[in-house]
């Protein structure tokens, strides 16, 4: 998987994200793409899809994207044969409204009672962005927005932690377990001590649901025609939820 964090002072850049995807592909396909080749349409939610072009004319692509951005960041991921949903926010944002106000109207029951159960302000504002950012890369990774599967109707909460001391990210369902599904993966970390960022994507198909299978996760930073490393395994990337491997 990989998963692109460009640094930018402004939000209004319509072209960046197509030029970053770009340099994506360049990535994966060792070869120059021409961001002018490529071509995009939007599913029944209007999530943006990539259009795949095969000998017997479109076909569905093998590679899935989604893109996030706050006042200071966009971030790209990608993956070949699973669908990913990615949200980034800046970890001192300012909640305007009363936090348990607002939870009770958009989180399920249990995550309004763990956000209650906080009694530092800072921790429980904290614990807020976070929560809201694994249920907007959840529903992103669904490509049903939040029209489509409210906040509501499903709980994101923290497993067990394992023996290298990461807990797991799950979701579970309240209210129409036949369109949400628990058979996805969950990514929380920190970018540079500034965002957070959540990233969730469909398990392997191939293998055990059951199994506890690692996210691989390659994360590079860029300012484009500047500057494009790989910050991965670095202190610039901590993970803080869910099983991710950097590589």
């Amino acid at each position: 998987m990989f998963c692109l964090c460009v640094e930018t002072s402004s939000r209004k850049e319509p072209c960046l994200p197509v030029l970053w995807f770009a340099l994506l592909l360049q990535d994966i396909n060792n070869h120059v793409v021409d961001p002018r080749s490529l071509k995009f349409k939007k599913n029944i939610h209007g999530k943006p899809e990539l259009v795949w072009e095969s000998d017997d004319g479109q076909c569905p692509s093998p590679l899935h994207f989604n893109i996030s951005h706050t006042s200071s960041l966009i971030a790209c991921g990608v993956t070949v044969n699973s669908p990913i949903g990615i949200d980034v926010e800046e970890k001192q944002r300012k909640i305007k409204n009363n936090i348990l106000a607002f939870a009770r109207r958009y989180f399920s029951l249990y995550e309004v009672e763990h956000l209650s159960a906080i009694s530092d302000s800072e921790v429980q504002r904290q614990e807020f962005v976070k929560l809201w950012i694994l249920k907007e890369a959840y529903v992103k990774a669904l490509g049903r927005g939040f029209s489509a599967a409210p906040f509501k109707t499903f709980t994101i909460r923290e497993k067990d932690a394992t023996n290298s001391g990461a807990s797991e990210v799950v979701v579970e369902s309240s209210d129409h377990p036949v369109s949400l599904t628990n058979n996805w993966q969950f990514g929380l970390f920190e970018l540079a001590s500034s965002h957070y960022a959540a990233v969730c994507m469909e398990k392997d198909k191939t293998s055990d649901v059951a199994m506890r299978v690692p996210m691989r996760l390659t994360v590079r930073k860029t300012i484009p025609f500047v500057e494009d490393i790989c910050i991965s395994g670095t202190d610039a990337v901590v993970g803080i939820a869910g099983l991710i491997k950097q590589v």
